[in-house]
């Protein structure tokens, strides 16, 4: 790759750079963040902000199709097998190892540098909104049942059906079961936590493992005994609202949602609300899920528009920026610094929990290999299969690793 220098201010006048961003917590914080870049650089950011699915039809569209239409993606970290096969990104390694000073890499919790750029050996995308998998749950609940926060899944999921109570429209549990990437992505975390695997050391799929089949038999039994009336249609919306408006004790989640069960307009729990690691089964090494957005550059664009793009990466990444990108609002904490920062903190208390998981985080448990999305849409239908009663854990994964297999 071509070096490129310190952008000295207003050196990118008439560049005009368009995001293709996922409609989470950052995109809002993006076109917010627009003018001071403008005012730094020169250079114009368009944000066009999507919901899951159309983000990766449109940029996977723009990128087979040679558009142009899109000069930075907010990258999901299960897309980068897929990115780096199919080279619709930019390789941004030679780069990252010219600006590492610059970067500050070692501020970046290694598997978050991992798991939301690097495919490979290669960075693919560079990390940019890091989540973490928590456990978010009702305090006050908890205190009056005289219960302890579940430091396992067995206390979990005994607590989850203690604690569930219908008749005051208080259910003790909480998931996504809506059939497709919904179901299939939450169930994957429980997996992950209950010791479940989708692929083997060798990266083949072991879907109907002994393991994965005892893990969605235990998901089935939370969503029988626990869960709120139809959670099976719930995606990640209907989840996070079903907790916001208190229906639920417990409920694994990302911790990009945190910030807004304080929020009085759009939370009835505020002040009641804890944030705890996700449990793992009894006896197992801590591993918590990790997840999250890269930025990626189209390969598509010309050298210029490629060093303008890596230009903002670098500006909104940085020590500066990115603290302020948090403190609009954007929750993707990624840096080793944000984690003990007094004014971060203050907003934000739990920090803690958050660099916890990250310490021992998994970024892997939803395989990010370029069959993944094929894989998810197996699991999406076979998890929600066994919600509705449909088939039974072992039909279903068994059903859907004679599928995967093909794939390989």
């Amino acid at each position: 790759m071509a070096s490129t220098a310190c952008v000295s201010a207003k050196s990118l006048d008439g560049v005009t750079l368009t995001v293709a961003s996922m409609n989470d917590g950052f995109s809002k914080v993006l076109t917010e963040l627009a003018p001071a870049f403008k005012a730094e650089t020169g250079a114009d950011l368009k944000v066009e902000i999507m919901d899951y699915g159309t983000l990766l039809t449109k940029t996977t569209a723009d990128f087979i199709g040679d558009t142009k239409g899109y000069d930075l993606v907010t990258m999901d970290i299960v897309w980068a097998g897929a990115y780096a096969e199919n080279k619709y990104s930019v390789d941004l390694t030679d780069w990252v190892k010219r600006d590492a000073a610059e970067l500050d890499l070692d501020d970046i919790y290694p598997v978050v540098r991992k798991s939301l750029g690097e495919y490979n050996g290669h960075y693919v995308a560079y990390p940019f909104a890091a989540y973490a998998n928590v456990l978010a749950y009702r305090k006050d609940v908890l205190d009056a049942a005289g219960l302890k926060v579940p430091t396992t899944m067995e206390e979990l999921v005994a607590d989850a059906k203690k604690l569930n109570d219908p008749a005051k429209k208080l259910y003790g549990f909480v998931a996504n079961g809506q059939k497709g990437p919904a179901v299939a992505q939450d169930w994957m975390q429980y997996n992950n936590q209950l010791g479940g695997s989708i692929v083997d050391k060798d990266g083949k799929p072991v879907l109907n493992s002994a393991a994965n089949i005892k893990s969605l038999a235990v998901y089935k039994e939370l969503f029988t005994e626990a869960a709120p009336p139809g959670a099976i249609e719930y995606d990640w919306g209907g989840r996070e609202e079903s907790f916001r408006q208190g229906m639920a004790v417990f409920m694994q989640t990302w911790s990009v949602g945190a910030p807004v069960y304080s929020d009085p307009k759009v939370s009835n729990i505020v002040g009641k609300v804890g944030i705890a690691v996700a449990p793992v089964a009894k006896g197992m090494s801590p591993q918590y899920g990790v997840g999250g957005w890269g930025l990626a550059i189209n390969a598509d664009i010309d050298k210029p528009k490629q060093e303008a793009a890596w230009t903002f990466i670098k500006w909104v990444t940085s020590k500066k920026i990115h603290k302020e990108f948090n403190m609009m609002g954007a929750g993707g904490f990624m840096r080793k610094s944000q984690m003990t920062d007094p004014d971060l903190l203050a907003k934000y208390d739990f920090l803690p929990v958050i660099a916890e998981t990250y310490e021992h985080g998994n970024g892997e448990f939803r395989p990010r290999i370029p069959e993944y999305p094929e894989i998810q849409d197996l699991l999406g239908t076979a998890v929600n299969s066994v919600l509705a009663g449909a088939a039974t854990p072992e039909e279903a994964l068994g059903k859907a690793q004679d599928a995967a297999k093909k794939l390989f």
